[in-house]
């Protein structure tokens, strides 16, 4: 088997490496009790890995009586506190991520998060990512494409011969538009099952060269 391959792998950040999603839900259920609305999880569990100016307008929406610009440097600003008190690892994915690294493969960072919270994981992994791409510097947020297509683009490598990983619909819609072998991970919603896409309900277990074969063609699905 080549060793050439995948020329790199995407990483998603919240909920695929990072177990940040509930600093998320709890940020905006707060936030949605300064004005007196309702919140829930199931609420909270729509927007995960979507863009933060569409959580924000939702909350908007709900009655939060602030701009979209206001809304989201709130949710920033307390979810990158809590995570540089504790960031709180998917073990799974950062023994998966360290395996891959040691095998000289290439990794990128591609989230929807702004660049502040990006900074607070990348202290604490400092050499782990070639390349970072974060909500902040895309003008269309997943699904699109774009951001694992730029993330691509700056390491010099064709989109079609990575593999990413996400946990989100919004974020398996972008990394398959894109033309990346996907991997969608079930942690807190359901990854429907789509034509290419693998679908796996933890990354334990899943070595390097179980990598190279998704990115060669593969599709494993654990789900279906």
């Amino acid at each position: 088997m080549s060793t050439h391959v995948p020329a790199a792998v995407l990483w998603d950040m919240d909920g695929t490496l990072i177990d940040s999603e509930p600093y998320w839900i709890a940020a905006e259920t707060d936030l949605c009790a300064k004005f007196g609305v309702p919140w829930s999880h199931e609420d909270g569990l729509q927007l995960v890995g979507n863009p933060l100016t569409t959580s924000a307008q939702a909350l908007r929406d709900r009655g939060v009586l602030m701009s979209i610009d206001d809304i989201v440097e709130h949710l920033i600003g307390r979810v990158t506190m809590q995570v540089r008190e504790r960031a709180p690892w998917q073990q799974d994915a950062f023994d998966l991520l360290n395996a891959i690294l040691a095998a000289g493969i290439p990794c990128a960072l591609v989230t929807m998060s702004y660049k502040q919270l990006a900074d607070a994981l990348l202290a604490r992994v400092p050499e782990a990512f070639a390349v970072v791409v974060t909500g902040d510097e895309v003008a269309r947020g997943k699904p699109d494409p774009e951001a694992f297509l730029l993330a691509a683009k700056r390491l010099g490598v064709e989109i079609t011969e990575c593999v990413a990983f996400e946990d989100s619909i919004a974020g398996v819609a972008s990394a398959l538009a894109s033309g990346a072998r996907t991997v969608g991970i079930q942690r807190l919603i359901p990854i429907e099952q789509r034509e290419g896409l693998s679908r796996l309900s933890t990354l334990e277990g899943l070595t390097v060269d179980d990598v190279r074969d998704i990115a060669l063609g593969k599709v494993v699905d654990q789900l279906g």
